[in-house]
């Protein structure tokens, strides 16, 4: 595991930033780091107006990558990511007994010395689901 990991202090301190974001922006959090066989999300959020639900990638980068930090996620991650997504979805449906709004994959990317000091830039739909 690299040392900015999501269980490291400094992926903990970019989820948080991250999480932070979105909610100043009236997303609401359903999950933070949910995991299961297939992999984990760093955050679940629902739309301000509950419309449709975010699954967020978090990325922390301490030197640019030309603008392809949503590239770092391979299509092998997409799937997993996917499958994941799949699996949360029908937890919720029968947890919740209704069907989950539609859903969309964002990317944070976080560039800069450290999370708190880092350019944050959100890539909304930054891909599709991948079977």
């Amino acid at each position: 595991m690299t040392p900015w990991g999501a269980g490291s202090p400094t992926g903990r301190a970019g989820e948080a930033r991250a999480s932070a974001f979105l909610a100043a922006r009236g997303y609401h959090l359903r999950a933070r780091n949910w995991h299961c066989r297939y992999g984990e999300w760093d955050l679940i959020f629902a739309a301000p107006d509950d419309t449709f639900w975010v699954f967020v990638e978090v990325r922390f980068r301490r030197r640019p990558l030309g603008g392809q930090t949503a590239a770092t996620i391979t299509p092998a991650k997409q799937r997993r990511l996917t499958q994941a997504a799949q699996l949360y979805l029908a937890h919720c449906a029968t947890a919740e007994h209704r069907n989950p709004p539609p859903c969309r994959f964002d990317v944070i990317a976080l560039t800069g010395p450290t999370p708190e000091d880092a350019r944050l830039h959100w890539i909304r739909n930054a891909f599709s689901a991948v079977n």
